[in-house]
C-alpha cells in the first residue's frame, strides 16, 4: 500500500511539472498582432510583429507577409491597403514567417473589422495570367499551420458551374503530411465532403478509364504537364488518386466572364510529417470550368519541407527511390536562392555538386527564373543561363539579369527578390545502392559564396528473394546423405552491407556408430560365442534458419558471416538387433556365425534436436542479383555435428 501511495504522489508530481513546462513553452511562443487605420471603405493594414532573434552568420533576419482580407481576397506587402466594395464585417487574419530568425513563426489571432460605408465602384483585381493557380504563404514545417491558396479564374465567353479538386498527402510517403484544417470560400463555392463526379452528359465507353489500364496511367505520368488543356478527366482523376491519399473538392457556380476566385485552405503539418529537409512534396488541383464537358487543366505545387525558413536551399524529389525502376528516370533537383542585398545582382553562380552516381552529360534545365533564355557558345549581351562543369560539379551561372535585392529601396514583395534552377538529370551507367549529398554554393556577384543544405538521395531498401538448393557434407557422419532447397530474402541489390534471412528444408540420412559385443556361451545346449550387433540409422527432415550479414566486395564477390540454428522437423531413428553364434569345441569354431535372431525398432520424432551454430560463407557469380554458386561453413555447437554446404542461389 505505501509503495502504491508512492507511486500516485510521483505521478501527481510528474504531471504538474510536465503541464506547467507545457503551459511556459505556449506562453513564450511569440504574437503578432493586427492594427489597422480606416477611413470609409479604405483600410490600410499594419503588423505589430516581435523583434527576430538574427541566425549567427546569416544574413540579417526579416519578415514575409500574408494577409487574408475576409472577401476573398489576399497580399503579401507588409502594409497593404484594401478597398471594399459592401459594407459589412469582414474577418482579418494575418500570417508572419520568419526568415534567417531561430524561432518559430509567430502565431497571429484574427481580428474582425466593421465596414459602414462602401462603393460598388471598386473594381476587381484582374491579375492572373492563368486560369489556375497555386500560391502558399510559407514553406511546410513540422508541427506549423500553413495557407495554400487556390485561385481560378473563368476563360469562358460565357457564365459558367463547375468544380475544383485539391489532391494531398502523396502515396509515396508512409506518414500523411497534412491534415485539412479549414476551407474558406467567399463566392458561395460549396465543399462537397465526398469526390465521386458525375457528368451531366453521355460517357464515351472508348475513352473511359479502368482500373487495369495501368499502362495509360504511367503514360499520363510520362507525359503530364501543367496548365494545359485536357480532355480524358477520368483518367486524370484516377492517376490522381493513384498518386494522392486524401482529396477536397468544391463545386461553383455562376462565375462571370474573367472572374478571378480565390479559395483559403488552412493545411496543418502532422507531427509524422516527413522530417527530411531536402525532400520536395506536392498538391494537386484539378479545375473542371464546365461541369457539362471534360475539359479541365491540372496544376501542381511543388514544396520544401524546412525547420527554419532560409531561402537559400536545394532539395529534391529523389529523397526516396525504388532502385528496380531508377535505371531510366530523371530525378529532379531544385536550387532556391535570394538576393538580401541592398542593391540589385547582375550575375548569379550556383556551384552544384553533382555526386559520383549521375551522368553530368544528361543535365536538363526544366525550369528557372528569372526567366531567361539558355545562353549560346559565344558571349552575348542578353540575360541567359549558363551551365558548365568540372568533375564534379555542375555550375549554373545568370548573367546579365536584374534581381532586386530584400533590402533594396522601394522593393515591397520578397518574392521578386528569389530565384531558382530546377534541374534533372539521368544515373550513370554502373551506378550503385548509394545514399548521395549534394549542396550548392550561390554567389552573388563577387560577395561571399552562401552555402546551402544537404540535399539527398535514398534509395528505398526493397526486397529480393532468392531461390537457394544444395548440398550438406557432414565429414564426422556415417554415410551421410543431406540435400535441401529453400528461400532468402535481403534488401534488393545492396551495395556494401546488408542483412540475409533464409529458410532451408533440408532432407538428411545417415548412420549412426556400429556396436559389436561378443561373450562366450556354455550352456547344456550351447557351447560357443554369441556376438550382438547393433546399429541404428537416421532419416530427418530439418528446418534450417541462419541470419548472417553479408558484405559485397565487388559485383561478383561477397562474404557473410552469422548465426543459424536448426530442428528437425521429424526424425526417424531406424534401430537394428542382430545375434549371430559360432559354436566352438576347445575353444576352437566347428561352425561360422549363424543369425538366430534380427529385431528392429523405429521411432518417430518431431520438433527435437534443437542445434545452433555460427556460419561463414563466401560466394562468386551475380553478387547482387542473379545467379551465383556458395561454400558455408557451419561450427555446430553440438559435437561432431559441423558440416560444409556447397549451393547455388539465385536472387530476384
Amino acid at each position: 500500500m505505501k509503495n502504491l501511495y508512492s507511486f500516485l504522489v510521483f505521478a501527481f508530481l510528474f504531471q504538474f511539472v510536465f503541464s506547467q513546462d507545457s503551459q511556459v513553452i505556449d506562453t513564450t511562443r511569440r504574437v503578432a498582432n493586427i492594427t489597422y487605420n480606416k477611413n470609409g471603405n479604405e483600410v490600410k493594414f499594419t503588423p505589430l510583429t516581435p523583434p527576430l532573434n538574427q541566425i549567427a552568420g546569416a544574413p540579417k533576419a526579416f519578415y514575409k507577409h500574408f494577409w487574408e482580407f475576409g472577401d476573398g481576397d489576399y497580399s503579401k506587402e507588409e502594409t497593404p491597403t484594401k478597398k471594399y466594395n459592401n459594407t459589412g464585417d469582414y474577418e482579418i487574419k494575418y500570417w508572419a514567417t520568419n526568415v534567417y530568425d531561430t524561432g518559430k513563426p509567430p502565431t497571429s489571432r484574427p481580428k474582425k473589422i466593421n465596414i459602414d460605408n462602401a462603393s460598388d465602384t471598386v473594381e476587381a483585381s484582374t491579375s492572373m495570367t492563368e486560369d489556375i493557380a497555386l500560391i502558399r504563404n510559407r514553406e511546410p514545417m513540422p508541427n506549423e499551420e500553413m495557407v495554400v491558396v487556390m485561385s481560378y479564374k473563368n476563360y469562358k465567353d460565357y457564365a459558367t458551374n463547375g468544380t475544383l479538386h485539391l489532391y494531398f498527402n502523396e502515396q509515396k510517403y508512409k506518414a500523411d503530411n497534412f491534415e485539412l484544417a479549414d476551407t474558406r470560400v467567399y463566392n458561395n463555392e460549396q465543399v462537397i465532403e465526398s469526390e465521386d463526379y458525375v457528368f451531366s452528359h453521355e460517357i464515351d465507353d472508348e475513352q473511359a478509364f479502368y482500373a487495369s489500364a495501368k499502362n495509360n496511367i504511367n503514360l499520363l505520368r510520362a507525359k503530364f504537364k501543367d496548365s494545359t488543356e485536357k480532355e480524358n478527366l477520368e483518367l486524370t482523376l484516377a492517376e490522381s488518386k493513384a498518386t494522392y491519399k486524401k482529396s477536397t473538392v468544391v463545386k461553383f457556380d455562376n462565375m462571370k466572364p474573367n472572374e478571378e476566385r480565390n479559395i483559403f485552405y488552412t493545411f496543418k503539418t502532422t507531427p509524422e510529417m516527413l522530417k527530411d529537409t531536402s525532400a520536395i512534396i506536392s498538391v494537386r488541383s484539378i479545375y473542371i470550368p464546365d461541369d457539362n464537358y471534360k475539359t479541365h487543366k491540372v496544376k501542381d505545387m511543388e514544396m520544401e519541407i524546412v525547420t527554419s525558413h532560409d531561402p537559400n536551399k536545394m532539395s529534391s524529389n529523389a529523397t526516396f527511390l525504388n532502385y528496380r525502376l531508377v535505371r531510366f528516370k530523371r530525378p529532379k533537383f531544385k536550387i532556391r536562392f535570394q538576393n538580401n542585398g541592398e542593391g540589385p545582382a547582375n550575375t548569379i553562380r550556383l556551384e552544384t555538386d553533382i555526386p559520383e552516381m549521375f551522368d553530368k552529360s544528361t543535365i536538363r534545365v526544366e525550369d528557372m527564373y528569372p526567366k531567361v533564355k539558355i545562353c549560346p557558345k559565344q558571349e552575348v549581351s542578353y540575360s541567359c543561363l549558363d551551365t558548365t562543369y568540372t568533375s564534379k560539379q555542375a555550375i549554373f551561372t545568370f548573367k546579365n539579369i536584374y534581381l532586386p535585392g530584400s533590402e533594396q529601396k522601394n522593393v515591397m514583395d520578397y518574392d521578386s527578390t528569389q530565384g531558382f534552377v530546377k534541374y534533372s538529370l539521368k544515373f550513370g551507367k554502373n551506378f550503385h545502392k548509394q545514399k548521395t549529398k549534394s549542396r550548392t554554393a550561390i554567389i552573388f556577384d563577387k560577395n561571399e559564396p552562401i552555402i546551402t543544405n544537404y540535399s539527398t538521395t535514398r534509395f528505398l531498401p526493397g526486397i529480393s528473394i532468392g531461390a537457394k538448393a544444395g548440398y550438406n557434407s557432414f565429414n564426422n557422419l556415417n554415410d551421410s546423405k543431406s540435400y535441401f532447397v529453400g528461400a532468402t530474402i535481403s534488401p534488393y541489390k545492396s551495395y556494401k552491407w546488408y542483412w540475409q534471412v533464409e529458410l532451408l528444408n533440408s532432407f538428411h540420412q545417415f548412420n549412426g556408430n556400429k556396436i559389436i559385443t561378443e561373450e562366450n556361451i556354455d550352456t547344456a545346449t550351447f557351447i560357443g560365442r554369441e556376438r550382438t550387433t547393433i546399429t541404428n540409422s537416421f532419416d530427418n527432415v530439418d528446418w534450417e534458419l541462419p541470419v548472417l550479414i553479408r558484405y559485397n566486395i565487388n559485383n561478383y564477390i561477397g562474404l557473410g558471416a552469422g548465426l543459424q540454428c536448426m530442428i528437425s522437423l521429424s526424425e526417424k531413428s531406424t534401430n537394428s538387433i542382430k545375434i549371430d553364434r559360432a559354436q566352438t569345441e576347445n575353444g576352437l569354431d566347428i561352425e561360422p556365425y549363424q543369425n538366430i535372431s534380427e529385431t528392429t525398432i523405429v521411432t518417430s520424432e518431431s520438433f527435437s534436436n534443437f542445434r545452433t551454430g555460427i556460419l561463414f560463407e563466401a560466394t562468386a557469380g551475380f553478387a547482387r542479383i542473379g545467379p551465383s554458386l556458395g561454400a558455408r561453413y557451419i561450427l555446430n555447437s553440438k559435437e561432431n555435428y559441423n558440416y560444409m554446404q556447397l549451393y547455388a542461389i539465385w536472387k530476384f
